[in-house]
């Protein structure tokens, strides 16, 4: 078996893993995600989601510590060395190429800071790359779309809101001008052109295609729609739990939005394509393992609890965003293969730690998936554990998942940082994250003797976005290898007991604060 000398991680936010094809999707075409899996990846069939949403998971990713039980969003702390810092240590040459605009302001600000290199391709979702639209726009290629704020307008009455990315397209005019395909473009080159000056190299592309705005130009604008879409294209999708059932929507602009989806999809991966011809062209599958992942599905109308979902709003992360595609190239493995094994996006780190030998010095919760390729293991977990700050906290065993919500109210429920970031909202008279008050005090993250302020929050205290209030004393249960539709909610069988040991015994293991606990009514 050859270890790998060098690694290319390639994250697609919000990819989901039943609409590609090499994980049995019919509706989109895929055809480069499918080759890769079919001729030189290894398929994971049992991935899930950990800490959420988009910076959680990359934290989990970059810095390999689950983060959501104690805040919602944030930057690298003062306890934690990222990977990048510990393969520095380790003679490794680092680089990021990316759109992703979270990386790029407060909560996601010092992520890309220890990288060797760095490259911000500009202008993707909120992006302030421009301050005004383009007066020369025609109306292509980037077709006439729906501002960003139509859906707050339209279910809240809130009409204010602006997006940067409405201004940003307008200056594209032709599809390589797009951030998804820039974005590809540049880590091929850096595969062509940089890899032969390094003896041992990680290159991480941070792709958020096909995350919204589900923008694209022809070809890929209207390949999937049934029947002809005449208003303007819906490139922002609500973020909403029956928005169709609750009339909100209807359901032709449902369907609009999920094969604009599509096309993003579609269109991201024609690009990626170009990663799989540069590892070609430079030989490099002897001698460098390939990661495709992501940080979390995208709900597109599915139905739990007889309503549609959409986007990513406060529910429980079911099948379509919690259960993730993973695929790995690993020299000296045979493509095409599959691995059932139970794995969590802070495995990937472990991963990384392991294949370059590099240590750091907080606590993280991840296993390398080495000994899964390698073959030499069979499993690396007997559990995982994910949610979001303040939500949900879920466990499964690969078969059954447990989601348990707070008991009575949301209390005690307290932040620990010393960044004290999240992400930034740019809504009038909302703020995303109130101020540490004169009721915090300096505690302890486990294995750290560095301080950090430890917030607690009480009823009618304004809570951190992403923070549910309203979902207490409302568990699920479900036995997903039968019912990956989640249609049946087994709370109150004898099973559940099972898992909420299980649950208790996992965030032991992860030295989870106290409050924790007692939200859950675990204590």
């Amino acid at each position: 078996m050859t270890e790998p000398s060098n690694v290319c991680v390639v994250l697609l936010d919000s990819l989901n893993r039943h609409m590609l094809g090499s994980y049995g999707g019919d509706e989109f075409d895929t055809p480069n995600l499918d080759r890769f899996a079919s001729h030189r990846a290894t398929r994971f069939t049992n991935h899930v989601t950990g800490s959420l949403p988009c910076m959680p998971a990359r934290h989990d990713i970059l810095v390999g510590s689950l983060d959501f039980l104690w805040r919602p969003w944030g930057s690298i702390e003062l306890w934690e060395q990222p990977i990048t810092r510990a393969l520095a240590h380790s003679g490794v040459t680092t680089m990021m190429v990316t759109d992703h605009p979270h990386l790029f302001e407060s909560g996601g600000e010092n992520y890309h800071t220890d990288f060797h290199g760095w490259d911000y391709v500009r202008g993707h979702e909120g992006d302030p790359w421009r301050t005004f639209a383009d007066p020369s726009w025609i109306g292509a290629p980037a077709a006439p779309a729906r501002k960003g704020g139509w859906w707050l307008e339209r279910s809240v009455g809130y009409g204010d809101l602006t997006r940067a990315y409405d201004n940003s397209r307008t200056f594209f005019r032709e599809e390589s001008d797009y951030p998804g395909p820039r974005t590809m473009t540049e880590a091929a080159r850096f595969l062509r052109d940089a890899t032969p000056h390094h003896d041992r190299w990680f290159l991480f592309v941070d792709e958020f295609d096909p995350h919204e705005p589900f923008d694209t130009p022809a070809p890929w604008a209207g390949r999937y729609e049934d029947q002809p879409w005449d208003d303007e294209a819906i490139i922002w999708p609500p973020y909403a739990d029956g928005a169709i059932s609750k009339g909100k929507l209807s359901e032709a602009e449902g369907r609009h939005i999920r094969a604009n989806y599509g096309s993003k999809l579609s269109m991201i991966d024609h690009w990626f394509g170009r990663i799989l011809d540069e590892f070609d062209r430079q030989d490099l599958w002897d001698t460098t393992a390939l990661v495709v992942c992501t940080d979390h599905g995208h709900y597109l109308g599915e139905i739990r609890n007889d309503r549609d979902i959409w986007g990513k709003p406060n529910v429980p992360q079911y099948e379509p965003l919690g259960h993730t595609p993973l695929m790995i190239h690993w020299p000296g493995v045979d493509g095409g293969s599959t691995c059932d094994a139970l794995t969590t996006n802070v495995d990937i780190f472990a991963t990384l730690a392991d294949v370059f030998d590099a240590e750091v010095g907080h606590v993280t919760h991840g296993r390398s998936i080495a000994p899964l390729l390698d073959g030499v293991a069979d499993s690396i977990r007997d559990w995982a554990i994910g949610g979001v700050f303040g939500n949900w906290v879920q466990v499964t065993d690969g078969s059954t998942k447990y989601a348990r919500s707070a008991m009575g109210d949301n209390f005690p429920l307290s932040m620990w940082s010393n960044r004290w970031s999240t992400m930034p909202l740019d809504i009038a008279g909302i703020e995303s994250l109130p101020d540490p008050d004169d009721r915090a005090w300096l505690d302890h993250m486990p294995g750290s003797s560095i301080p950090v302020i430890r917030q607690p929050f009480v009823a009618g205290d304004m809570l951190p976005f992403w923070v549910g209030q309203a979902n207490v004393d409302e568990h699920y249960l479900f036995d997903v290898s039968v019912d990956p539709d989640e249609r049946e909610n087994r709370v109150g069988e004898s099973r559940e007991a099972e898992m909420i040991e299980l649950l208790r015994s996992a965030l032991q293991d992860v030295s989870a604060p106290d409050d924790q606990f007692a939200r859950l009514g675990l204590s």
